[in-house]
This record gives C-alpha cells, sequence and structure tokens, in this order.
C-alpha cells in the first residue's frame, strides 16, 4: 500500500513538473500552421500588419531599435512593400515619458518610405496579449499579419485567435540575437501566463475610444 501511495505520488509531481511544457507544446501545435512567408502574405489582404515592440536603445532624443526590434521592424516594411496590407499598426510599450518604442518604430518606418498616415501607434501595447485585445477593440483589426520573432510568434497568434482574430504570421528573424536560449526558456512560462489570460480573457491595462485601422495613422500621433 505504501509503495503504491509513493508511485502515485511520483507520477502527479512528474505530471506537475511537465505541465509548463505540455501547455507550451499546446500552444506552439495550435499556432504553427498560422506561420506563413512574405510572398503567401502578399496576397491575403490583410487590415494590419501588426509590429510587436521591443527593446530601444539609446536617450529619448537619440533612441533608436535594438536588434530584434530593428528586424521586425524590416519585416513588417518589406510586408507593406509587397502589399500584404495598406496599414501598419506599431504596437509596443509608451507608458513612461522616458521610455517610447512606438515613436520609435514608427519614424524607422517613416524614414524606409512608409507614409505617416499609414502607419498606426498602440501605445499600449505593453504585452503580447494586450497588443491583440487591443488590435481588435480599440483598432477594430479583424485579419490581421503578425510580426514578431519565431519563438515569440507562436504566443502572438494564439493569443489573437483565441481573442478571436484571424491571424497569421511572418517570423522577423533576420540575424541570430545573443541570449536566445534564455528567450526560449522565458517563453515556456509566458505561453503559460497566456494560456490562462485565453481562457480568462481580462480586460488590458487600457481601453478607451476606438480609433479603426481603416483611418488615417496620425490620428494616434502624440
Amino acid at each position: 500500500m505504501k509503495k503504491r501511495i509513493i508511485t502515485t505520488v511520483c507520477i502527479v509531481i512528474a505530471l506537475i513538473a511537465a505541465l509548463p511544457f505540455l501547455i507550451s507544446g499546446f500552444v506552439t501545435v495550435k499556432s504553427q500552421s498560422r506561420i506563413i512567408e512574405i510572398d503567401e502574405a502578399a496576397d491575403m489582404d490583410f487590415d494590419c500588419i501588426l509590429v510587436l515592440g521591443a527593446g530601444v536603445w539609446g536617450d529619448e532624443e537619440n533612441a533608436r531599435p535594438s536588434h530584434m526590434l530593428e528586424d521586425r521592424l524590416k519585416t513588417g516594411i518589406m510586408l507593406y512593400q509587397a502589399g500584404a496590407s495598406e496599414k501598419i499598426l506599431m504596437s509596443g510599450d509608451h507608458g513612461q515619458t522616458d521610455y517610447d518604442e512606438v515613436n520609435v518604430m514608427k519614424a524607422f518606418a517613416v524614414e524606409n518610405g512608409v507614409p505617416s498616415e499609414n502607419v498606426f501607434m498602440d501605445h499600449a501595447g505593453f504585452s503580447t496579449y494586450e497588443s491583440m485585445y487591443r488590435a481588435k477593440e480599440i483598432f477594430q483589426a479583424q485579419k490581421i499579419l503578425i510580426v514578431t520573432q519565431k519563438y515569440h510568434l507562436y504566443r502572438a497568434i494564439y493569443d489573437a485567435r483565441a481573442l478571436g482574430l484571424d491571424a497569421y504570421g511572418v517570423s522577423a528573424d533576420l540575424r541570430d540575437y545573443g541570449g536566445q536560449a534564455y528567450y526560449d526558456l522565458r517563453e515556456i512560462l509566458a505561453r503559460d501566463k497566456d494560456f490562462l489570460y485565453c481562457i480568462f480573457k481580462p480586460k488590458p491595462t487600457y481601453l478607451g475610444e476606438t480609433i479603426p485601422v481603416f483611418g488615417n495613422g496620425n490620428v494616434t500621433n502624440d
């Protein structure tokens, strides 16, 4: 009897330990068929290309995109030029006056030939989940093309679809990135967290009035 109890306890512990990896694998499997190439995306007529924010370097006056963010922006611009959508939505963290991802992102796109009116900024995209929630509820998008690195793309697509968006993604892996093993490990826990968010669907930090992505992106300038 004692041996059976010990065996049962060991099995339960093993299942609990494996659960984060099982959830992460589920999120990956559910999203992988939605990752497409640029030439395929060009023919699919998306409401917007949603570029997710990442770190920026330098002070406020000299801020520039980190390598990951620069590659997301380059990929988003390539998709815009290929005709995947007429609008780009830059979603990132601008929660403090001295840290601003989205204006850096928009400036990069405009400097590379995208008209300012075709670039929207979501200043309150504080997380992947919140970016997807706000893309649907604030920017009124229904069919979106998400741009980020592949390790992150699975979760972004999963979040978007769980929130009712018709979402696809294009990988922005244009180079090797330092610390990728750390990002991969952290992403397992992030997928677990967002899996729960997608069940309970909490509201994001901010909502507000709608800003349809079909209009003029300059209304989001600050």
